[in-house]
C-alpha cells in the first residue's frame, strides 16, 4: 500500500482527480464524507486529509509514505524529505510588499511582519540587509497599515487582497507550487510504486 497524506480543501480534491485519474482512484472516496482515512486494497493505496501545514510532518515522520505540499512549507520548515516533483498546482508566489509610498530607511532595522519567518531571515541575509522580524499568523497586510512594520513577506495570488489595502508587492522572493514529496525510508522500500506513480503523474503535468 501507499499511504499518501492530501491538504484538506480544494487543493487536496483537485490533487486526488489528477491522481485518480492515473489509477490511483480509491472506491471509498467521498469528499463530503467526515471521514479521514480512505483506502483501496484492490488499488494498494491509502489516503488521509490533513491540514496542510502538517503534511511534510505525516510525511518525514513516516505515517504517510508519499504528500502534497506547497514549496513554502518546504523552504520554511526543511523537512527531511524529498521533493519528487512539481505537480504545478496552486501557483502563487513569496514577496515583500509594503504601502506604496513606503521607501526603505537603510539606516536602521527594516521591520517585517509574516508568519514565514525563516524565509524572511533567509532572504534579508542574502541581500545584507537587518531586519526585526515581527511574527504573525493572520492578517498580516494590517501590520504595514497600522504601522506594526514597514514591510511584510507573504504568499501573494492575485494581489487583490493588497490592492484593496493601498499595498502592493516590491519584491519578489521565489515562485510558490504543489510539490510531491516522499518519505526518505519509504522512497527506499516502496522504491518501484512510488517511481512509477510519479512518471504516471508527470505524464499529465
Amino acid at each position: 500500500m501507499l499511504n499518501i497524506a492530501l491538504p484538506k480543501g480544494r487543493l487536496g480534491e483537485k490533487v486526488y482527480a489528477l491522481l485518480s485519474s492515473i489509477g490511483y482512484d480509491c472506491k471509498e472516496w467521498d469528499p463530503d464524507n467526515r471521514k479521514l482515512v480512505f483506502s483501496d486494497e484492490a488499488k494498494g493505496v491509502s489516503y488521509f486529509w490533513v491540514k496542510p501545514s502538517d503534511v511534510a510532518i505525516y510525511v518525514e515522520l513516516g505515517a504517510a509514505d508519499l504528500g502534497v505540499v506547497g514549496k513554502d512549507i518546504l523552504l520554511e520548515y526543511s523537512p527531511d524529505v524529498y521533493e519528487l516533483s512539481d505537480l504545478k498546482m496552486g501557483k502563487c508566489r513569496m514577496a515583500v510588499a509594503a504601502k506604496k509610498d513606503f521607501i526603505d530607511d537603510t539606516e536602521r532595522p527594516l521591520k517585517v511582519a509574516t508568519k514565514f519567518t525563516h524565509i524572511a531571515r533567509s532572504y534579508y541575509a542574502g541581500i545584507g540587509r537587518e531586519i526585526r522580524v515581527i511574527k504573525l499568523n493572520g492578517s498580516i497586510e494590517l501590520a504595514p497599515i497600522l504601522g506594526l512594520s514597514d514591510v511584510i513577506v507573504d504568499i501573494v495570488e492575485t494581489g487583490t487582497t493588497l490592492k484593496e489595502n493601498n499595498l502592493e508587492v516590491k519584491e519578489e522572493i521565489v515562485p510558490i507550487s504543489t510539490r510531491l514529496i516522499a518519505n526518505k525510508a519509504a522512497y527506499r522500500f516502496k522504491k518501484e510504486g512510488i517511481d512509477r506513480l510519479r512518471s504516471l503523474l508527470e505524464t499529465k503535468l
